[in-house]
């Protein structure tokens, strides 16, 4: 009873569990060892990274939604790489191609999502809404870049507050202006290629990973379409 509570039977959300198990006690030891050498502002930022990594996990009975196991791992794999190893392990200042990684694998990231929110939408009975795939992925490529852009204003709040080095200075810019346009446009190309695919996908009616996990995402909240129509998986 107690090892099924750990590991989970279904395969994306062991894989999930076991990655949250490894990178938590990963950064449990960093804490521990920053808290003995007394530097409170580090370890104290650590256990932040750490509790929004844990957080959908802790509130998953109280979260009307539940994502697909699939999506949450990249989300928790790109937070880890933003925050910890950007961060703390400052491999943003290390490896100078680190931000700019992230920054598109952050668009890609919500592209897809922007494209399930409105794929579900158009898809549920319970909203009068009925749009065409080139509106879809408009709205996929828009929600990318304007997260991507609030994004950067979290950059730049740490780098304020906490002294991170999120958003990096450039010889010819010192007020990292060059690089925070930089990582807008790869938020904007990462988007955009899901955007791309996403209308491509829509058009013909292909089998895809989107479609996947969005059948995966009807079957995690029955609640939300019971009244739906019924989402065919195509051969």
């Amino acid at each position: 009873m107690g090892k099924r509570a750990i590991l989970p039977s279904d395969p994306a959300e062991r894989l999930h569990r076991i990655l949250l198990i490894v990178l938590q006690t990963a950064m449990g030891i960093e804490a521990a060892l920053l808290l003995w050498r007394r530097d409170l502002q580090d370890a104290l930022l650590v256990l932040a990274i750490m509790a929004v990594t844990l957080l959908p996990l802790l509130l998953r009975h109280r979260l009307s939604v539940r994502m697909p196991y699939a999506f949450q791992i990249l989300a928790v794999v790109f937070v880890f790489a933003a925050l910890y190893l950007g961060s703390m392990q400052r491999f943003y200042v290390m490896f100078p191609w680190w931000d700019s990684v992230l920054h598109f694998s952050s668009g890609l990231l919500l592209g897809i999502l922007g494209f399930m929110l409105i794929y579900l939408l158009n898809e549920d009975h319970r909203i009068d809404l009925s749009v065409k795939p080139l509106f879809m992925a408009v709205f996929a490529f828009t929600f990318a870049l304007a997260l991507g852009a609030l994004w950067e204003i979290v950059e730049f709040l740490m780098d304020v507050t906490l002294g991170t080095t999120m958003q990096t200075p450039t010889p010819g810019d010192p007020s990292g202006l060059t690089d925070t346009m930089i990582d807008l446009i790869l938020d904007a190309t990462g988007g955009l290629i899901i955007a791309a695919y996403g209308f491509v996908y829509v058009r013909q009616g292909s089998r895809s990973f989107i479609s996947d996990w969005i059948a995966r995402f009807v079957q995690d909240n029955p609640d939300w379409f019971r009244r739906r129509k019924r989402f065919r998986r195509r051969p």
